[in-house]
């Protein structure tokens, strides 16, 4: 009984994602500005990652004014080497899941939206120094955190492309911020 109501509820969510003119499934890829500054552990200044990376997403947008959306985030990497021979490493990456809303546009090719979420992020750092003594220190953290973003995508049929900005806290940095550019295809 429940799988056929399942099917039910699934082929009317379908239904309608085309009467809206909406895709119900898409996915998307793109390249994003990655900025984590401000990392510290136990007090140790790490290298500030402020890099061009990349990300991947995946949505289900059952109506025209909401969708839900995954999105994973290689936040990058950064090495900064001293005069003195130490050297500091960091490295992010992150999962979020959110809730999108899409404001209605009289514009039919063009969608800005806002999203709510979470974000699962990991946080790599090492330190080392080469003069005696000498000395090695690294560190993993990881956490899930509150996370936002706004932005607008243009699309013309199954093929769009999206603008966005993303944040959220990851504790010890001045958080994270991302900007990415990114084309997305509806695959229903």
């Amino acid at each position: 009984m429940r799988g056929i109501l399942l099917t039910t509820v699934l082929a009317l969510a379908a239904g309608a994602a085309r009467a809206d003119d909406s895709g119900l499934l898409y996915v998307g890829a793109g390249v994003s500005k990655d900025k984590v500054a401000g990392i510290t552990h136990t007090g140790v200044p790490f290298a500030d990652i402020d890099k061009t990376s990349w990300k991947v997403l995946a949505g289900f947008r059952p109506i025209k004014l909401f969708a839900v959306e995954a999105d994973y985030l290689d936040l990058g990497n950064r090495t900064n080497t001293y005069i003195s021979g130490a050297s500091t490493q960091s490295d992010a990456k992150a999962y979020a899941g959110y809730a999108v809303g899409f404001l209605p546009l009289p514009v039919p090719f063009l969608d800005v939206f806002g999203k709510a979420g979470v974000s699962r992020w990991k946080l790599n750092g090492s330190s080392a120094g080469t003069l005696p003594p000498s000395s090695f220190f690294a560190f993993s953290d990881q956490g899930t955190e509150f996370a936002w973003g706004a932005g607008a995508q243009a699309h013309i049929g199954n093929i769009g492309g999206r603008l966005e900005y993303e944040r959220f806290r990851i504790p010890n940095t001045d958080d994270a911020r991302v900007f990415s550019l990114s084309v997305v295809l509806s695959l229903l």
